[in-house]
């Protein structure tokens, strides 16, 4: 019996948390075995032949079942070095004098907007650095280089252990989900439906984890 699955929200959160959870779950389940597609790009399960998919994301309106395992949130983090030569910026146009760190990608290159609707504010940056991967934005802002703004679960382990300082806290995003999903189908496969009653609690538990961390949930 064969399980398939894919990540499709960054690959650095695939890496992190749906990975070893694969691992579990294969030690758990000795006959099955499983695909792991871990891509920076939104995957069409149908197409890639994929049962389960981890969506970062407000779910837009589709025929896929979701199931949110928690969420996660932009964060502005510096650190301690950068703080003490610089000063921490006292509200979101400081930034705009300050060095920043690029996350090119899945932000844009010259600014940052925080918010959304009627509440959405945008200020330019001046990015110092540029770089593709979420892992270089880390080892960049903790080499002093800048402020950067990565998600909660990138940086919490930065800051877990005191090379990044979160900063502008009042300033954190709306919480982002996160959720497992698939197909609807008459009657759920039970490789599917061990996979997601083995992952869901695990996952959120871990998120959860990562919200308190960083003191906020």
């Amino acid at each position: 019996m064969a399980a398939v699955l894919a990540s499709g929200p960054p690959i650095m959160f695939g890496k992190l948390h749906v990975a070893p959870l694969v691992h579990g779950f294969l030690a758990a389940y000795p006959p099955v075995s499983v695909r792991l597609i871990l891509s920076d790009h939104v995957i069409d399960l149908v197409d890639a032949h994929v049962d389960v998919a981890v969506r970062i994301g407000r779910m837009p309106d589709s025929q896929l079942i979701s199931r949110q395992v928690g969420h996660v949130r932009w964060i502005l983090s510096a650190s301690p070095d950068y703080l003490a030569r610089r000063g921490e910026p006292e509200d979101l146009e400081a930034l705009r004098d300050h060095d920043c760190i690029a996350f090119e990608g899945l932000q844009t290159y010259r600014s940052w907007t925080f918010g959304i609707g009627a509440g959405e504010h945008t200020v330019p940056i001046k990015p110092r650095f540029s770089v593709n991967t979420a892992d270089a934005v880390v080892e960049a802002a903790a080499a002093g280089l800048g402020v950067a703004r990565l998600m909660s679960y990138q940086v919490a382990p930065a800051i877990a252990d005191g090379r990044l300082v979160q900063i502008l806290h009042q300033h954190d995003d709306r919480p982002t989900p996160v959720n497992l999903v698939h197909q609807p189908q008459p009657v759920q496969p039970l490789k599917r439906r061990a996979f997601l009653d083995f992952v869901a609690p695990r996952l959120s538990l871990a998120l959860t984890k990562i919200e308190d961390s960083l003191g906020r949930t």
